[in-house]
C-alpha cells in the first residue's frame, strides 16, 4: 500500500468522503425552498400571509412575478419550487366569512423535495392569520381556515416516483460506464504494450481523444434508447417534450462525461487507478447531483460543489424536456454549462496526452 499511493489514498479518501457527505450535505427535508409570489390583494392579510411563508424557514420568497406568463417560465425552468396566487378580492371575501381560494402550483418533478414543505403550507393555513383575526373578525379563527389552499401539482400530479427516478437514471448510468469505460482506455493501450504503436503514428493528441470517445457516444445512445424504452412502456413516464432535442443534448452531455474519463486514463498508471479515479468522480456526482437526494435540501457550499458536475446539470435538461416539454431556450443554460465543462475537461486531457508523449 506504501507503493501504490493513489489505492491508500481512496481507502482513506472515500470514507472520508461519504462521511462529509451523508453526514453534512445530504438531507430529505428541504428548506428555503424558493417561491414565486402573484398577489394581486395587497392586504394586511396578504402581507401576513407571506410573511408566515417566510418564518417558516421551509420557504424563501425569491420573485414577484407581474404576470401569469412569467411565473409559468419560472416554475418551467426550475427557479421556484412554488407559486402562489392571491387573488385580487382575497381580503373582501375572507372579512365576509367565504373562504377565499389560494392557488399553489407546485413543481412536481421530484416530489420528495416538496412534501414536508406542502404539509408545513397547510399548517400555516390554520395558523398564518390568527393574529389579525380579532375583534369582529374573531371567529374566523375557528376551524375550517379562513381561506382555502388549492394546491396543483404540476409536470407531476400524482406524485409518483419513477417519473422523477427514471429519466435520472439516464444520466446515472451513462455517467458511470461512459467515465470507466474511456478511462480504461488509454491505460489499457498501455499495459497490453500497444501505447508504443500509437506513439509512433502522426495523429494528434485530438484525434487520439476523438478516436477513443466517438465509439463510446454511440454506446451511449443505445444505453440511452433502451431506457427511453422502459421509461415509455413499463414505468408510464410522459414524454413531453421533444426527443430530437434530448438527444442533441445527450452529445454535450456524453462526450463531457468521456473526456472525464479519457483525462483519467492519461493520469492514471494501470487499469486499477483508472477504475478508482472513475468511482472517484462518480460518487460525488452521484450524491450531488440531486438523484439521490432533493438537490435544494443540500448547505449552499454542497449545492455550489455539485453544480460543478455535468449530472447536475443534465438531471435538469432531461426532467425538464420529459415531464414539463421544456424547449431551447429553457435548458439553453443547462446546455451551455455542460458544454463548458467538455472544453475544459478536453483541454485537460489533451495537454495531459501531449506530455506523455515527451
Amino acid at each position: 500500500m506504501r507503493r501504490d499511493r493513489l489505492t491508500f489514498a481512496m481507502m482513506v479518501g472515500v470514507p472520508v468522503m461519504q462521511l462529509l457527505l451523508f453526514g453534512f450535505a445530504i438531507n430529505a427535508d428541504p428548506r428555503g425552498l424558493p417561491v414565486a409570489v402573484m398577489s394581486a390583494d395587497q392586504s394586511e392579510f396578504s402581507r401576513s400571509f407571506v410573511a408566515a411563508l417566510e418564518n417558516s424557514e421551509y420557504f424563501r420568497i425569491a420573485n414577484y412575478p407581474e404576470t401569469e406568463v412569467e411565473a409559468d417560465r419560472l416554475l418551467r425552468v426550475g427557479a421556484v419550487q412554488f407559486v402562489i396566487n392571491i387573488p385580487e378580492d382575497f381580503s373582501r371575501e375572507l372579512m365576509r366569512g367565504a373562504r377565499p381560494s389560494l392557488l399553489v402550483e407546485v413543481d412536481a418533478t421530484d416530489p420528495a423535495a416538496a412534501s414536508n414543505a406542502l404539509a408545513t403550507l397547510q399548517v400555516l393555513g390554520n395558523r398564518a392569520l390568527n393574529h389579525d383575526l380579532d375583534g369582529p373578525l374573531q371567529d374566523l379563527r375557528a376551524t375550517p381556515p379562513p381561506f382555502e389552499l388549492v394546491v396543483h401539482r404540476r409536470y407531476n400530479e400524482e406524485g409518483i416516483t419513477q417519473y422523477n427516478i427514471v429519466p435520472g437514471l439516464m444520466g446515472v448510468v451513462l455517467t458511470m460506464t461512459m467515465v470507466i469505460m474511456t478511462s480504461l482506455a488509454v491505460t489499457r493501450e498501455t499495459e497490453r504494450g500497444t501505447m508504443e504503436s500509437l506513439l509512433a503514428t502522426p495523429v494528434t493528441p485530438l484525434e487520439v481523444m476523438i478516436g477513443k470517445i466517438v465509439p463510446y457516444i454511440l454506446v451511449g445512445y443505445v444505453q440511452v434508447a433502451l431506457i427511453l424504452i422502459a421509461a415509455k412502456f413499463i414505468f408510464g413516464v410522459p414524454m413531453e417534450g421533444s426527443l430530437l432535442l434530448l438527444s442533441l443534448v445527450l452529445i454535450v452531455f456524453v462526450a463531457a462525461n468521456l473526456a472525464v474519463g479519457f483525462t483519467f486514463s492519461t493520469l492514471a498508471g494501470n487499469q486499477l487507478q483508472a477504475m478508482q479515479m472513475a468511482f472517484f468522480f462518480f460518487l460525488p456526482s452521484l450524491l450531488l447531483s440531486g438523484f439521490m437526494f432533493p438537490f435544494r435540501g443540500m448547505p449552499l457550499w454542497a449545492q455550489w460543489l455539485g453544480e460543478v458536475f455535468p449530472l447536475t446539470h443534465f438531471l435538469r435538461v432531461v426532467r425538464g424536456i420529459l415531464l414539463k416539454g421544456n424547449g431551447v431556450a429553457d435548458i439553453a443554460a443547462e446546455t451551455g454549462y455542460m458544454a463548458l465543462f467538455l472544453i475544459v475537461a478536453s483541454t485537460l486531457a489533451m495537454l495531459r496526452y501531449r506530455r506523455t508523449l515527451d
